[in-house]
């Protein structure tokens, strides 16, 4: 199979891509705005390009199109809102118009699981109402109705991910787990802001195995939550302290977001996970130890 991947340099993308090519054809297309850590594979092509000056050539002869390029998270998104409305929603519809015209079969797209905003619902489900509270929330809204707009056409699967976690070779620590974990590792000491809100949680290799399935499984198109571990941040702080001995201050928090997920939808289809918070507490230790996070 022949698979191209918008913003596989990226964290997720970089654990995805080697995966995918144990069996496929991959094609990365990315601006490399952090770097590439992607080691070089007869079956890997790599492109430095934006995802706004997509063209039909990039596209054509590919089966798959996954989607991860984005302005990602809140404070990179108020930088410039602009900048991440052209990105992360404007392009989607040249990338979409482009995917029927080089007949991909599928677009898988990550979302993101902060779209629902502030609930207090104990499931989270698909069908709820989206309240996106920050602009980099309403851009994943967005663009999910947008991609949508084109399921007549082409196999549209839109993932709703839970917060990331884990290692990856291109590792991000502004995200909840990695960052207390590297805290503790680094300082002994957490520093959790508020700490009752609520957040999901998914392992990055399980969103990966996820994307495969995806890929693989005969799975009706539509939307999908991931997220699979709903947890305080005060209660990650304590259990990356079983961990990793350190203290934790609390401090107070004017973040309110505080939400959970139910992800029974894409378990009906048969997916699993195996992984979760404490495995990716533990492998994080594991390379800050081995001196391949410093």
């Amino acid at each position: 199979m022949r698979i191209c991947i918008l913003g596989g340099c990226g964290y997720i993308g970089t654990v995805l891509s080697k995966q995918l090519l144990e069996k496929n054809k991959v094609k990365i297309i990315d601006t490399q705005w952090f770097g590439n850590k992607l080691k070089k594979n007869k079956n890997l092509k790599v492109v430095k390009k934006d995802i706004r000056k997509i063209k039909l050539h990039d596209l054509k002869g590919y089966d798959v199109l996954i989607h991860l390029a984005n302005i990602a998270n809140d404070p990179t998104v108020e930088l410039s809102p602009t900048l991440s409305w052209e990105v992360n929603v404007l392009a989607m519809m040249n990338i979409a118009e482009i995917s029927v015209k080089a007949k991909i079969k599928k677009i898988i797209f990550a979302s993101s699981g902060s779209v629902y905003g502030i609930k207090k619902e104990k499931k989270v489900t698909e069908e709820l109402t989206l309240k996106p509270i920050s602009t980099y929330n309403k851009t994943k809204m967005i663009a999910e109705r947008v991609l949508l707009s084109y399921s007549d056409k082409i196999k549209i699967y839109c993932v709703r991910p839970a917060t990331v976690c884990g290692y990856s070779p291109k590792m991000r620590f502004d995200i909840s787990v990695n960052m207390l974990t590297l805290q503790a590792l680094k300082n002994k000491l957490i520093t959790v802001f508020g700490g009752n809100q609520v957040r999901p949680n998914i392992h990055i290799q399980d969103l990966v195995n996820l994307f495969n399935h995806l890929i693989y499984k005969k799975v009706k198109p539509g939307i999908y939550n991931a997220g699979f571990e709903n947890k305080k941040i005060i209660d990650v702080a304590k259990q990356i302290k079983k961990i990793i001995p350190c203290k934790i201050i609390i401090t107070k928090s004017n973040d309110p977001r505080s939400y959970r997920q139910n992800s029974d939808k894409i378990l009906r289809t048969g997916f699993r996970t195996k992984n979760n918070v404490k495995t990716a507490i533990i492998e994080i230790k594991k390379k800050y130890e081995e001196n391949i996070l410093k």
